[in-house]
């Protein structure tokens, strides 16, 4: 089922494409230990749920369980578990994946989860009983119950896949919602039979849907002694990934720390709870390094449709997905009744938590790394620019960039000017809000800092961007006049909010026009 993709660079051997724990152990690949969290789930609790964004490492956990119920010992000799079990026991186990296929409508999903049973019923020797999945469902977990004397472990990989797809479909999801939660019932009918429940998935269904029939289910996804049970923590780098760091810095000529600080700039800033150590994307930092090269790997694997449709939905301004904040109550908020997308970009993995108000209950959000930035901008771009224009699009970002990197902004203004040529002529642009947001979209694609709105003691300042150690304060207006936006900026004084950055100070002012929908002419002066 699975298909190796084997990389040999030096001793290193990554397991990119790999999502099978006996595979990297036998293949002597790199593998991050997360062991002692599976001994000790499978200590503490029966029922459980887990959060994490896509290739994350669930499907690989999950895996784990696998080997370690079916008592494979021998898998884990030398990894932190083998000094903490004492037990070995090997139990009858139900893994079922649902992200193998597509299911948009009924018959496919049907057909999908009748595949499964019939490869656990031929697995286990046991006979079909009935149609109905939840029965073949039940029928397996009583058979292998009476025929092995052992209760019975059920691992469900992302759980949600036939649902996230049909998010914007309300008739369809009720269809496909009704299955699963019919499908899942034996989990709670057979409780007597069950040693251990384990289900992955991207998002939270509602209380009042499938979960329902899992009101005892124990959901691990923001408890912080788990923080570090998917992805890559700078403790592992340290102890397990040194060599490797070492590759990438020979190959590129550069220092072990100038490479840790790139991979960092890139992957790292996920916190799945607060207080949280940083985590990586394992994905995108195990090929890294094994083409010792900087690439949006995760990014380019592909942007779930149903997030970009979500995105459409609640209309959000792009620049408030950043540094945004959100209730707690907020996280338990069923998926299809959302109110607010902040915690569906959470739990895919687009933003994530940098900071904690207990007193509040109220989480801080901001995007994690420059990966999922431009690559988060470069999705939403064809909202602000023509579908067809987008490669011409982002060549003149390509240009812009190199502008700023050499001090000229009147050639990078000049660009945009070009740039905004190609914005399609809506009823959405004679507002300086859209302005600010395609600005914050260009910026962010350059892999600049940027920010709008930034309070200061006399006002806000339209956007602030830090390029190649400079920090620029823009002012924009519509209709009006650059040196009128100059003098805004002077008047309210707003370079003294930044005086301690210690960089060197650019305004810019800048006056569109709401008939061309275009750049009339801008100010730029070095405090």
């Amino acid at each position: 089922m699975w298909q190796l993709n084997v990389a040999k660079m030096g001793n290193t051997r990554y397991p990119i494409g790999i999502q099978t724990f006996s595979n990297i152990i036998e293949g002597q690949y790199i593998y991050i230990d997360k062991t002692k969290y599976v001994y000790e789930l499978a200590k503490d609790y029966k029922y459980i749920f887990l959060s994490r964004p896509r290739r994350f490492g669930k499907s690989l956990l999950t895996s784990t369980f696998e080997s370690y119920f079916e008592g494979k010992k021998d898998l884990f000799k030398g990894l932190e578990i083998d000094n903490l079990e004492k037990d070995w026991t090997e139990y009858p186990v139900l893994h079922f994946d649902m992200s193998v296929a597509k299911y948009k409508k009924e018959e496919e999903l049907h057909s999908a989860l009748s595949y499964q049973l019939a490869n656990l019923e031929n697995k286990f020797g046991v006979e079909k009983n009935a149609d109905d999945e939840n029965l073949r469902l039940t029928n397996i977990i009583n058979s292998c119950y009476t025929k092995y004397g052992k209760k019975v472990v059920v691992l469900i990989d992302e759980y949600d896949a036939p649902l996230l797809d049909v998010l914007d479909d309300a008739e369809q999801l009720k269809t496909l919602r009704q299955i699963m939660r019919n499908f899942y019932s034996p989990l709670k009918a057979c409780d007597q039979y069950l040693r251990f429940v384990f289900l992955t998935g991207i998002t939270k269904f509602s209380q009042l849907s499938i979960f329902s029939e899992l009101n005892n289910l124990k959901n691990i996804s923001m408890m912080p002694e788990y923080a570090a049970i998917c992805g890559i923590s700078e403790e592992e780098i340290t102890s397990q990934l040194s060599e490797p760091i070492s590759e990438f810095a020979k190959e590129n000529g550069i220092t072990n720390e100038e490479v840790r600080q790139i991979l960092k700039e890139n992957y790292d800033g996920y916190h799945f709870t607060w207080p949280s150590s940083d985590i990586y994307n394992p994905f995108s930092l195990l090929q890294a390094l094994q083409d010792k090269s900087i690439n949006p790997y995760w990014f380019g694997s592909g942007t779930p449709t149903f997030l970009i449709k979500e995105l459409r939905k609640f209309k959000i301004d792009v620049e408030n997905i950043d540094n945004n904040r959100a209730l707690s109550s907020a996280f338990d908020a069923p998926t299809e009744t959302m109110t607010s997308i902040l915690p569906l970009l959470y739990q895919s993995g687009y933003i994530t938590i940098e900071d904690y108000d207990k007193i509040l209950r109220l989480y801080t959000l901001r995007i994690p790394n420059k990966e999922v930035r431009i690559g988060l901008m470069e999705s939403l771009l064809p909202n602000y620019v023509k579908p067809q224009r987008k490669d011409e699009t982002m060549t003149t970002v390509a240009y812009m960039y190199d502008a700023i990197r050499h001090d000229d902004l009147d050639k990078a203004l000049t660009l945009i000017q070009t740039f905004l040529g190609t914005i399609p002529y809506t009823d959405n642009t004679d507002y300086e809000g859209h302005y600010q947001s395609l600005f914050y979209v260009i910026f962010s694609l350059l892999g600049m800092y940027v920010d709008v709105e930034v309070r200061t003691p006399k006002g806000r300042v339209d956007m602030v961007m830090k390029a190649n150690g400079r920090l620029y304060i823009w002012e924009l207006k519509i209709d009006k006049s650059a040196d009128g936006a100059m003098t805004q900026i002077d008047l309210k004084q707003y370079h003294e909010r930044f005086v301690m950055e210690n960089l060197p100070i650019t305004k810019v002012g800048i006056n569109f026009s709401s008939k061309t929908r275009n750049i009339t002419d801008w100010k730029i002066m070095d405090i």
